[in-house]
């Protein structure tokens, strides 16, 4: 499956989350994980709930990091409710995908300011919003009203938590979250812990400058840091470590089979992937996708990472 069959898929995704039945959005929740004094990670039960969120609490009021989809927010509502009874003030968007941002414009609404990297204002204002009837322009609400273009910094609630751009990466406008006295870090989907990525090509993400990326944050990480990944359960410094070497490798091997010569579907019957099959493959990046995902970001590097059409926004786990 290329990136373009990737971005379509991606589309029906949000579109299917969009359409659940209600019977279905009773069986989904958030558990609530208070992964520091004051720091909790929300993170879906029971079926896909969008990615996992962060929540700083404390005397200065409420500050979030990423939104779920609109189908999720009265059980994202809930979960914040059992852990504050405040507002949120601020809402950080770790990345542009739906399922991540998708209740920007209700929180606004309720009166949360919206921060985030300005590429990924630039590509909401662009391109709009991912439906269930296909792209729609984004409503003002949802857009970012603070935009940073390398770094910021949030002193509230007793934290300092430093926010900076990670260039190209997941896609072109992916922010990481870092509280440093609390030794807690929000990745966004710069990493999916115990999970192949999705390194989004077509919305200026590439293969390269995901590494990059994941080596950038595990400098800063040690044994007792606590990583709040976009999918997958809580990690740590073990879990960012495994993620680097095995995309480590992975580019290794590929980047052999380009230089060999290698076609795209050649290099997927090799099945280059197979000894991270049993770990990494899952229901939407499996080993075949990832394959490929590299495959072409690897040939074709400067034209992935400077794309910026970002027809599909959301991925399941």
């Amino acid at each position: 499956m290329n990136n373009l069959a990737i971005r379509s898929t991606l589309a029906a995704l949000v579109a299917i989350s969009t359409t659940c039945n209600a019977e279905e959005k009773a069986e989904l929740s958030f558990s609530s994980t208070e992964v520091a004094p004051g720091l909790y990670m929300l993170m879906g039960v029971g079926g896909f709930t969008g990615g996992n969120i962060g929540l700083s609490i404390g005397d200065d009021g409420v500050v979030m990091i990423d939104d779920s989809m609109p189908p999720m927010l009265d059980i994202m509502k809930t979960a914040i409710a059992s852990v504050t009874d405040k507002p949120v003030d601020f809402l950080i968007n770790t990345h542009v995908h739906g399922d991540h941002t998708g209740n920007n414009a209700t929180l606004a609404s309720d009166g949360a300011h919206i921060v985030a990297h300005e590429n990924l204002r630039r590509h909401l204002v662009q391109h709009g919003v991912q439906t269930a009837d296909g792209m729609k322009p984004a409503p003002k609400a949802a857009l970012p009203v603070i935009t940073f273009s390398r770094e910021m910094d949030f002193y509230l609630n007793g934290q300092d938590a430093h926010l900076f751009h990670v260039a190209h990466a997941h896609t072109d406008g992916d922010s990481v979250i870092q509280f440093r006295g609390a030794n807690v870090i929000h990745t966004g989907d710069v990493l999916f812990n115990g999970l192949f990525p999705f390194i989004d090509l077509d919305s200026g993400g590439s293969v390269e400058g995901y590494l990059a990326a994941q080596k950038q944050i595990l400098a800063l990480v040690d044994d007792k840091t606590r990583i709040i990944p976009g999918h997958g359960p809580l990690a740590g410094k073990a879990d960012l470590k495994a993620s680097v070497d095995m995309l480590e490798d992975s580019i290794a091997l590929i980047k052999a089979q380009i230089k060999a010569g290698k076609s795209e579907d050649e290099v997927v019957a090799m099945n280059p992937l197979a000894k991270y099959h049993d770990k990494w493959n899952w229901g939407f990046i499996t080993t075949e996708k990832m394959t490929r995902q590299l495959y072409a970001g690897l040939k074709s590097p400067n034209a992935s990472a400077t794309s910026s059409d970002p027809s599909g926004h959301g991925h399941e786990h």
